[in-house]
């Protein structure tokens, strides 16, 4: 049986052990004092783009319902769904609920008395009362229909419905450039223009949107109303512009400025630039002036030395892939 002094010795013999544990680790990972590394960056010719981006939903620009003026029977359909109509042509025949039940009757006493009932009491045309394409048709020939039946839906064109942020609002005006993808076809962009801005907002989940029809330039066969989108509106885009990575350049007392590497001095040249627009997609920006393409642009950054004298660079700076300039951008 282990006595009080035999338990107190093992538990000083692991403190101690702990204590050393701890020592030999300070002394391993301890980092050395930081020190600085130049990175450079070179302003390149590329292309930018500044869009609002939101989310919407297809649906017809306008919806045509057409349902009978009386009850009764839908006799005949000669569309189907996706098929494009002419305003004036006859889409279906109905028996009102006395000539249904009059033919009925007359069929009982064979074909020939139906067939002179048929001439006599002619059936009820439903007329496409405009030029669209038929995108509801469910109800089948000899079904019963009632005044509040759509027998035939149809839509003059699909388009996108956006709803945009109150505080993106003022970023849009008509006829403005959209690009289009859909999350069933995400590797599909299709061109649009902004057709439409809602005067009245919406609140939806607390917040303030506004309704906003985006009007395709030619509507794909594969969109289906109801089908989920992604939008870009582009607000602003320029092509072959200089830019450069946002973290080359420093502002100071309302000054802007970048460090240019000179090949006939021995510290980067401190120069005074004037930027614009801000690429998100990359963090790139755009140099209007006080800068030169294939210009040399240094940055320094801390680095911290670890014992083993691997160099790493501060973790808690971030971290980015090499820089490419790209088209695509979003506003701020």
């Amino acid at each position: 049986m282990k006595t009080i002094s035999d338990k107190k010795s093992g538990a000083i013999w692991w403190i101690a052990a702990l204590v050393i544990v701890a020592i030999i680790a300070f002394f391993i990972f301890k980092p050395k004092k930081s020190s600085e590394v130049t990175v450079e960056y070179q302003a390149k010719l590329g292309n930018i783009k500044v869009s609002v981006s939101t989310t919407g939903v297809i649906q017809p620009q306008n919806r045509i319902a057409i349902s009978p003026q009386i009850p009764g029977r839908l006799e005949s359909v000669s569309v189907v769904e996706g098929d494009y109509v002419k305003k004036g042509q006859i889409l279906a025949y109905m028996s009102s609920t006395d000539r249904a039940a009059l033919l009925d009757a007359a069929r009982s006493q064979g074909e020939k008395n139906m067939q002179e009932w048929e001439d006599t009491y002619k059936p009820i045309p439903l007329i496409a009362p405009i030029n669209g394409q038929v995108i509801v048709q469910t109800i089948r020939p000899g079904q019963s229909i009632s005044t509040t039946d759509a027998v035939i839906v149809l839509s003059d064109r699909l388009i996108v419905q956006a709803q945009v942020d109150e505080t993106d609002i003022g970023k849009l005006k008509l006829g403005q450039k959209a690009n289009i993808s859909l999350d069933a076809y995400p590797n599909t962009i299709i061109e649009g223009t902004v057709d439409h801005i809602n005067y009245e907002s919406l609140t939806v989940n607390n917040v303030t949107i506004y309704e906003v029809d985006i009007l395709p330039k030619k509507v794909p066969d594969f969109f289906r109303s109801g089908m989920s989108a992604n939008i870009d509106v582009v607000e602003q885009e320029k092509d072959n512009v200089v830019l450069l990575p946002e973290e080359a350049v420093k502002t100071i007392d309302g000054k802007t400025f970048v460090f240019v590497k000179t090949a006939d001095a021995k510290k980067p040249e401190k120069r005074e630039i004037v930027t614009g627009l801000i690429n998100d997609d990359d963090d790139t920006e755009e140099i209007v002036s006080g800068l030169n393409a294939g210009d040399i642009v240094v940055v320094k950054k801390k680095t911290y030395v670890a014992s083993t004298g691997a160099q790493t660079v501060n973790p808690f700076m971030p971290s980015r892939a090499p820089y490419t300039p790209s088209g695509g951008g979003h506003s701020h």
